[in-house]
């Protein structure tokens, strides 16, 4: 199974309970970068294999991540902040679990255009 779990924008504390236990169960855990993943599950004493995964090696790097995820280990995708696919990293991954039709969820988190907005006092009713 594979999960896109998003991480916190800025503040360690904001990573929620459900991607704490996905990250926590996670056999592998694939990072945008790993030093900037290496310091969120450090914080929270998280301790799996980290293995680089990011724009210039997205689609040469599916094969071994594929390969986990078809031996049915639980691998989650990291981004440096927020959400995987966002301007990150993931899009390839998503698609070639598609084709193979292999199980992937997403684990929600901080969302920076909602918290601008609530931030902003511009009238919230409008928004869309």
């Amino acid at each position: 199974m594979l999960y896109l779990v998003a991480t916190p924008i800025g503040h360690l504390a904001d990573l929620s309970q459900r991607a704490l236990d996905t990250l926590k169960i996670s056999d592998v855990i694939l990072c945008e970068d790993t030093r900037t993943s290496s310091i969120l599950l450090h914080h929270y004493k998280i301790q799996k294999p980290l293995f680089s995964y990011h724009r210039w090696k997205e689609k040469k790097g599916l094969e071994p991540i594929l390969a986990q995820l078809r031996k049915e280990k639980t691998v989650s995708l990291l981004s440096d902040a927020g959400t995987p696919c966002i301007s990150d990293p993931g899009w390839y991954l998503i698609q070639a679990c598609i084709e193979e039709k292999i199980p992937f969820t997403a684990i929600p988190g901080p969302c920076s255009p909602i918290q601008a907005l609530l931030l902003s006092g511009f009238e919230t009713e409008p928004f869309q």
